[in-house]
């Protein structure tokens, strides 16, 4: 067992989960109308926009878990020196690329910037025995 791979796959998980939930309550609510993907864009945007912009939002969860279940499982597992250690420097990368991207984009205002820096720190902490 890998603790650190560990616990930057659950830092990813819960980012991605309340990515998901405060995106809802804060953000999708306000242009839902009725049932579950949202459709008012006000003047500014249209149905077909918020929609995309909806989806777009959970697919970056979504590879969130992806990510999450990725770095989980290698921290369960033997090592496997090349596959392991290429797919490790993939995760880290997105997440650190993904942290500099929300971090200039919000001035530093969103936390999820953090959390992905985080999440690449305890990554390439544990990935050192591979």
């Amino acid at each position: 067992m890998q603790p650190l791979l560990l616990w930057a796959g659950m830092v990813m998980g819960l980012t991605a989960l309340v990515h998901s939930v405060v995106g809802e309550f804060l953000i999708f609510r306000q242009l839902r109308s009725s049932g579950i993907v949202p459709t008012e864009g006000g003047p500014l945007l249209r149905e077909r926009h918020v929609r995309i912009l909806w989806a777009s939002w959970h697919l970056v969860s979504i590879l969130g878990w992806a990510l999450a279940a990725i770095l989980i499982a290698m921290a369960q597992a033997p090592a496997a020196p090349l596959p392991n250690a290429w797919l490790l420097k993939v995760a880290i990368a997105a997440s650190l690329a993904g942290s500099a991207l929300v971090l200039f984009a919000t001035r530093g205002r969103h936390p999820g910037w953090f959390s992905l820096l985080v999440a690449a720190i305890l990554a390439w902490l544990g990935g050192d025995s591979l």
